[in-house]
């Protein structure tokens, strides 16, 4: 029996969200406890400032994802984005739990879930419309990691997808897999 459409959209949402997380962890690996505080500037953020408020956005948005705002009272959305100097096991581990809380709350989802109205910050959402909020936030703050991940690294980076110059030997190894 084929999934209904809720059931792939759901899936399709966890698919998307892992590869973003994959991502970041994918350009952890390849930094040291240094390369987390690097600021390119004064007014940028750091990968550790960028974790930091991912993490409380998403612990904020996804606990008790159906039952309460999204912007939960004891969020401090503000000293998110102030250095803590955590170290790179603390921010890791923060990252893991973070996502941790968005993929229980997405897998506990059902097809009559979807079309619920749920709030952030007092706004009407379906939460259809609010998950798709996050698949559009998590993936910019995840390419903002990757960008000064590759900033610090320079010709030291791992390509993460095709490396350049090298789309045309891709698309032959995948042709070859038909």
């Amino acid at each position: 029996m084929p999934d209904s459409l809720s059931t792939t959209y759901i899936a399709s949402v966890i698919k998307r969200m892992k590869s973003y997380k994959d991502l970041g962890d994918k350009t952890f690996e390849q930094l040291e406890e240094k390369d987390f505080h690097f600021q390119p500037n004064e007014t940028s953020n750091s990968i550790a400032i960028i974790i930091q408020h991912m993490v409380g956005n998403m612990q904020s948005r996804f606990t008790n994802f159906l039952t309460e705002d999204g912007e939960k009272k004891w969020r401090k959305r503000d000293e998110e984005f102030n250095e803590q100097h955590f170290s790179k096991e603390r921010l890791i581990e923060d990252w893991e739990n973070g996502w941790k809380i968005v993929f229980d709350a997405l897998q506990s989802l059902t097809e009559n879930d979807l079309l619920k109205t749920i709030y952030i910050r007092s706004e009407p959402l379906s939460v259809v419309d609010a998950i798709n909020r996050q698949l559009a936030h998590y993936p910019h703050h995840v390419g903002q990691i990757l960008y000064i991940g590759k900033m610090i690294k320079n010709d030291q980076w791992k390509s993460l997808s095709i490396p350049k110059n090298k789309s045309e030997d891709f698309n032959t190894k995948m042709n070859e897999k038909k």
